[in-house]
């Protein structure tokens, strides 16, 4: 097989899977959203990358096994996108809004266990701002 179909069947396998990931339900306030758990390295890797589309009240939720300083970028990802990194509480940390095709690094102001990405401007749409508590949260 030819490198480039190889990537291109990899793509696709990848992308494909990442629509088969867990969904629940998360409450910020009076806004309840369906977010896709991306809780492996795999599904983390690839998180919301090759995407055209997303729903305006979906999102995906990072999940991580360690507290810590968890940077996101937006390589391969088409869709620009707003994050929250959230702590064990469940307390919003910071928002920040990502660009598409960016490799520019999106950080936490301090350790964190999940980080929500959305639909770019959804936060100050909402009036959601850090300090907030997210409800719903799995436990890692």
């Amino acid at each position: 097989m030819r490198p480039i179909f190889a990537l291109f069947f990899l793509i696709i396998s990848l992308t494909s899977k990442a629509s088969t990931l867990p969904v629940i339900a998360l409450q910020i306030g009076h806004e309840t959203i369906q977010t896709e758990v991306a809780s492996t390295p795999a599904s983390q890797q690839l998180g919301l990358m090759f995407r055209k589309s997303m729903p305006n009240d979906a999102g995906m939720l990072f999940v991580f096994d360690q507290k810590a300083g968890h940077c996101f970028w937006m390589r391969n990802t088409e869709l620009p996108l707003a994050i929250a990194f959230i702590d064990d509480d469940g307390k919003i940390v910071n928002i920040d809004e990502m660009k598409p095709q960016t490799d520019d690094n999106h950080c936490p102001s301090r350790a964190v266990r999940y980080a929500l990405e959305m639909n770019t401007g959804w936060f100050s749409q909402h009036q959601i701002a850090a300090g907030q508590v997210v409800a719903g949260l799995p436990k890692p």
